[in-house]
């Protein structure tokens, strides 16, 4: 299944341009590899309350959206180090950062995970 992959940098550009077109933003916060890279994308409302999804390898062979990290409002740095470390295990990996109301349903998930 991941034979018919989109290069990261097109699915990057179209998961912006939903933000956009769904009255929000989107930015890339830390480029990645062209064509391979994998994707940690960020959803949050205003600048708060940041959660981190990534793809994850399931049992059927298949890779689904799951949640890595919420941000804890007690220590909001705690997410951004994690963000950091994630980049540093993965020089191929894109952040990308989703800011939209509902930004789960832009990468096929439903409402945000509590």
């Amino acid at each position: 299944m991941d034979d018919a992959r989109l290069p990261a940098h097109i699915e990057v550009s179209g998961l912006i341009r939903a933000a956009e077109a769904a009255g929000g933003f989107g930015m890339v916060l830390a480029k990645g590899e062209r064509d391979a890279g994998t994707l940690l994308v960020i959803c949050c409302r205003r600048g708060t309350q940041s959660r981190a999804y990534e793809r994850m390898p399931q049992a059927d062979g298949t890779r689904k959206w799951a949640l890595s990290k919420a941000q804890d409002v007690e220590n909001p740095y705690d997410f951004t180090e994690f963000c950091d470390r994630r980049k540093q295990q993965d020089p191929d990996l894109w952040i990308v950062e989703l800011d939209v109301a509902n930004a789960e349903q832009l990468i096929g998930l439903g409402r945000p995970a509590d």
